[in-house]
This record gives structure tokens, C-alpha cells and sequence, in this order.
């Protein structure tokens, strides 16, 4: 998806975004506790989330770790970070940037260095993740840890199967962004996290319909109008349950006296 479709897929999707990622109310204090725990966050660290959206996790970050100093909430879409609140509450602080402005230094950002940064669900959206890695790899403070939360190169999404081939066709697999990492002087590993997902059939027919994933958006009206029927007929029952896997691809930047 090119650069300003995107943007305009989640301009778009801003309005309703923390509704549809909101699977229940135990997914996102679960996530962000495992974002957390794989970050090793404390109060001291300068944080930073870029494809931040609203704040959705980053808001649950600062109230588990209670961070001295404000999480950035790093995002192309003015309209996604609106959702953080109109003043945004102290503890984070919106930045209307992509990870490539970040990375090549195009913003200017309130802390010189970073100890944490997690990317969820948005390494997918970089054209060169190698380079733009490699510029978030250097923006880290010695010991400064980088995370990217991906999905792994296959789901169990109770999708239509036309959505499913076209995610294997475009999600790129989690060893090669460990490379990456690697390649850019980071220690790394790669772990994988799963959390079980259980949601109301017609509320998950409606998130399909509105596109919740940007995978969502390259099909057209149509499309999506025989997909959620599809689904409709594999799944009669009410309740959808479907686990949900991430890869969790940790770099960490190692100490200046090592």
C-alpha cells in the first residue's frame, strides 16, 4: 500500500480504531505486560512507540511502569493521535512522524537518546526495513533496547481465505527483521507470545467489514462483501475463538564499557 493510502486508511479508521483492537478487556493491559516484561521497562527509561495509533497501548504502558518521563507516541496520522486526548494527559507525548523521520533524524524528538522503543504491528509499513531498523537501532542510549511486535508469517484468523494468502504473501518473516537488528550491531532474540481470543461473531464480521487491518484495505467493497460472507458460513458459531501469536523481535544495544 503506497504511503499516502495508508496514511488515509488510518485517518480514516481513527475514529472507531480503539474499538476494533479492543478484543476484550484483558487483551491490552496482557499485551502491554508483555511488551513491558520482553522491554525490561522501568520509570528511568525514555520510551518511545512508534505506529503508536491512539495511544491505545502506550497508555496502558504508562500506567503499569509509571515512566518519570512522558512515552512518545510516534505516528504519521494527526487524526490517530488525537485519540490520545485534546490536551493528550501528561504522561504521553504525541509525535507526527513516520519510524523513517525517526530513524533518519527528520524530527526532532524530546530526548536525545532512547532506552526502550516498540514497534506493534507497523514494521510491515516500512519500505526499507533494514535502513530504517539500522536508524532506530542508532537513536538507542547504550543498553537501549529495540522491540518489533509482528505477526508471525502465518495466522489462524478466522478470515476469508483470499485475506489469508495475501497475508502469507505480504507479511515478511520474523527471522529476517532479526537479521536486521542483528545486522545493525544489536544483540537479539526472537520469542513468540499467544493469547486466546474470543469475540462475538457479528462484532468481528463488522471490524472485517470496516477494514480493521490495513491487510483489509486491498480488497475492494466487493470483495469484502463476499469475504464476511464466507466467514459467515465457516463459522456458524456465535462466539469466534482463535488464538492470537505474535513473534516479539527483541535488539539490545550493548553497554559503552562492554
Amino acid at each position: 500500500m503506497e504511503r499516502r493510502e495508508l496514511r488515509g486508511h488510518y485517518d480514516g479508521l481513527a475514529a472507531e480504531y480503539d474499538e476494533h483492537w479492543v478484543y476484550g478487556p484483558e487483551y491490552v493491559p496482557w499485551m502491554s505486560g508483555q511488551i513491558a516484561e520482553a522491554l525490561r521497562l522501568g520509570p528511568a527509561d525514555r520510551i518511545a512507540d512508534i505506529g503508536s495509533g491512539t495511544g491505545l497501548f502506550a497508555r496502558e504502558l504508562a500506567s503499569q511502569v509509571q515512566p518519570s518521563r512522558p512515552i512518545l507516541c510516534v505516528d504519521p496520522s494527526e487524526a490517530m493521535l488525537r485519540g490520545l486526548g485534546t490536551p493528550p494527559p501528561p504522561e504521553l507525548t504525541p509525535v507526527v512522524a513516520t519510524a523513517e523521520d525517526v530513524a533518519e533524524g527528520q524530527v526532532r524528538l524530546p530526548y536525545p537518546e532512547l532506552d526502550a522503543i516498540w514497534l506493534k504491528e507497523s514494521v510491515h509499513h516500512v519500505v526499507d526495513p533494514a535502513h530504517t531498523l539500522r536508524g532506530l537501532a542508532d537513536r538507542l542510549a547504550p543498553g537501549g533496547r529495540l522491540l518489533i511486535v509482528m505477526l508471525p508469517a502465518t495466522i489462524r484468523y478466522p478470515l476469508f481465505k483470499a485475506a489469508l494468502a495475501r497475508f502469507e504473501e505480504l507479511q515478511p518473516d520474523p527471522a529476517l527483521i532479526e537479521g536486521h537488528l542483528r545486522r545493525a550491531g544489536l544483540e537479539t532474540r526472537l520469542g513468540h507470545v499467544e493469547h486466546e481470543l474470543r469475540i462475538d461473531r457479528d462484532r468481528y464480521l463488522g471490524m472485517v467489514r470496516a477494514r480493521y487491518m490495513s491487510l483489509l484495505s486491498t480488497f475492494s467493497e466487493t470483495e469484502i462483501d463476499e469475504g464476511v460472507e464466507e466467514i459467515r458460513t465457516a463459522h456458524p458459531e456465535s462466539v469466534l475463538v482463535f488464538p492470537d501469536r505474535f513473534a516479539f523481535v527483541l535488539g539490545r544495544r550493548a553497554e559503552e564499557n562492554a
